[in-house]
């Protein structure tokens, strides 16, 4: 996968709370007042998750802010976005998503090179207690051992 050209927002919390067993891009249908918003920086999916409904994928609870100059013509902030995905990949998490456990997860909202703005969903498996402690315990022990090494050489 291509690295995103302009990062609108992240979720770092989702590495946190999921194991991400695959990644995906897709496309986002937004109104051109949510586009204005995106490039404002008034976005949020931290709480975001994808869904399925009637065969199409919706990201849901995504907070995009209202743009001040759209007067009437604003957007809905938390309104569910269709997402755009190619029908091979959508059968395939469709199928993923009815399985016991699993979940789709924004990790990131991004313009691509051609300035289309662009999600990162991640295929998520949901993490328990000794499971986030395993993963703070190896990151704690990657930096203690990151910091031996640069006093010692």
């Amino acid at each position: 996968m291509t690295l995103p050209v302009k990062v609108i927002a992240q979720n770092r919390k989702a590495r946190h709370d999921y194991h991400i067993e695959d990644t995906f891009e897709a496309g986002i249908v937004l109104h051109g007042s949510e586009v204005k918003s995106m490039r404002a920086g008034n976005t949020n999916i931290k709480d975001a998750y994808a869904t399925e409904k009637e065969g199409e994928l919706f990201l849901l609870n995504s907070f995009v802010g209202e743009y001040k100059q759209a007067n009437q013509f604003n957007h809905e902030p938390r309104r569910p976005r269709k997402l755009l995905v190619r029908s091979r990949e959508l059968r395939r998490l469709i199928g993923s998503i009815q399985r016991k456990g699993i979940t789709l997860v924004p990790l990131q909202l991004y313009f691509n090179k051609k300035g289309i703005v662009k999600v990162q969903i991640g295929l998520a498996k949901g993490k328990d207690k000794l499971d986030k402690r395993a993963t703070i315990k190896e990151r704690e022990w990657k930096r203690e051992k990151a910091r031996v090494l640069k006093n010692q050489g």
